[in-house]
């Protein structure tokens, strides 16, 4: 089975250059359907071929590449084409972050570029699953203690978003693919489905992307001037202990 798409020439197009990006990019990881069907909603399906594309790294100065480095945080830019996935709609694979040496895990800022997501987070015991929807210009926090997901919900726009998030540790793919997937899957014709892996209890919570409350300006847009400024605030991505008031009622 291939992948089908509305507009197969974007599909194939999967060295695009992010249109809100000017400088040098660095190869990108390419992520294939074959990585995830452990994680999609029908077992069966067999689709194959790259999905997107994972510039990680990203930087527009050597100035800029060292300070994240000595910061131990990365700039990543990742590129969605629209498409379905035997029935479902894109999506990426999914993953925690795990905890940091004082025992809060790591969190994670998105911005949406180009097009618009769909954030599924959720905690570990499913205590809360929240359905984050967002357009360009928004930034959406995952919080310390969420893993995540993030869904195309277009059939014709190229999800383009970036994001931050520390660099001192490697992500755990294991929890959704022991599960088959996130909580819930987002199929094409815009049903939520639960997935029969987790508890009976679940319920998901869909909200519209919103910013921290008390750092509404601290947040800029574009997302990368936190880096052009050196700000500060990119601190609560390695000690999220600090901060912990940001990430209180994100998303009620």
């Amino acid at each position: 089975m291939t992948i089908k798409s509305p507009h197969p020439d974007k599909m194939l197009r999967m060295d695009m250059h992010p249109a809100s990006w000017e400088h040098p990019l660095p190869s990108p990881v390419i992520r294939y359907a074959e990585d995830l069907w452990a994680v999609l909603a029908d077992p069966a399906c067999e689709c194959t071929g790259p999905v997107y594309h994972m510039y990680r790294g990203v930087n527009s100065s050597p100035e800029d590449r060292r300070w994240m480095e000595e910061q131990q945080i990365r700039f990543d830019i990742t590129v969605i084409p629209p498409r379905e996935l035997c029935g479902e709609f894109i999506k990426t694979k999914g993953h925690y972050h795990p905890d940091d040496p004082d025992g809060a895990g790591y969190p994670e800022i998105y911005e949406v570029l180009a097009g618009e997501a769909h954030y599924l987070i959720q905690t570990r015991d499913c205590s809360d699953i929240v359905m984050i929807s967002a357009r360009a210009g928004d930034v959406v926090v995952v919080p310390s203690g969420y893993g995540h997901v993030t869904i195309n919900p277009s059939r014709d726009s190229v999800l383009e978003m970036a994001n931050l998030v520390s660099s001192r540790f490697s992500s755990d793919y294991l929890g959704y693919e022991s599960r088959h997937g996130a909580a819930y899957f987002e199929m094409a014709d815009g049903e939520f489905v639960k997935n029969p892996a987790y508890p009976e209890h679940t319920t998901l919570r869909l909200v519209r992307a919103q910013r921290l409350s008390d750092v509404s300006d601290a947040i800029p847009d574009p997302l990368y001037d936190l880096v052009r400024k050196r700000d500060p605030l990119l601190e609560f991505l390695n000690y999220p202990e600090k901060h912990e008031a940001l990430f209180r009622d994100l998303y009620p």
